[in-house]
Order: structure tokens, then C-alpha cells, then sequence
């Protein structure tokens, strides 16, 4: 097993693709259902068409996520999470459903912190 603080690492990699900025969102926008590029472009927020594309593109090649092309005009395509990217997509919708659970206490803290800051 390697060590995951090393840096050549394998699952360093891989959790860097995972992890990435609109990595985390399509894998967790996926784990509902299967969606066509322009969904998971307007499920997400803020993240530009290159980018989505860049990222589509390296989560593909990681395993995680599979892409099938309809041919016609113009292309239909649609992402799917595969055997793996539904293992990683339940374990972050369970990490997000904690966050989403405890953002106000978190949030508190932060305003608790940043006001003993300033006196």
C-alpha cells in the first residue's frame, strides 16, 4: 500500500482529480442521474464549458465517469458514473450531506473567530 503523504503517491493523483475544483460537483451532480453535457453545465454553477469539458474529459480517462455519443446533429452526449465513480460519489454525497448539515455552526464559528479577531 503506498503512503498517501508521499508525493508520488498514485491515490495523490487521483484524489487531486476527484477533489479538483468542478471535479467533486459532476461526480456528486452524476450520482442523481445520467445528464447530457448542457444539464450538468446548468446543474453546476459558475463552471465555464471549457472547464467542464477539461474535467469531463480527465474523469472519463480516471474510470470514473463514462461518456456515450448518440450520433446526430448536433452530438448527443450523455456522462454516467461508472461502478467506481458511484463508490466515490456515494462517499462524497455522504461528506457533502454533513457539511450541508453543519454550514450555519460552521459559519457561526467563523463569525465568533473573526469578531475575537478585531477586539
Amino acid at each position: 500500500m503506498s503512503d498517501v503523504f508521499h508525493a508520488d503517491c498514485p491515490a495523490r493523483q487521483v484524489l487531486d482529480h476527484i477533489t479538483s475544483r468542478w471535479g467533486i460537483w459532476v461526480l456528486i451532480a452524476l450520482q442523481e442521474k445520467e445528464l447530457r453535457f448542457y444539464e450538468l453545465r446548468e446543474r453546476i454553477e459558475g463552471v465555464s464549458e471549457k472547464m467542464l469539458s477539461q474535467t469531463l474529459r480527465t474523469l472519463v480517462r480516471d474510470g470514473l465517469i463514462w461518456r456515450a455519443v448518440e450520433p446526430s446533429t448536433p452530438p448527443k452526449v450523455t456522462y454516467g458514473l461508472t461502478p467506481l465513480g458511484r463508490g466515490t460519489g456515494e462517499r462524497l454525497a455522504g461528506m457533502f450531506g454533513w457539511i450541508r448539515d453543519h454550514a450555519f455552526d460552521i459559519l457561526a464559528v467563523q463569525a465568533d473567530y473573526d469578531q475575537a479577531s478585531v477586539g
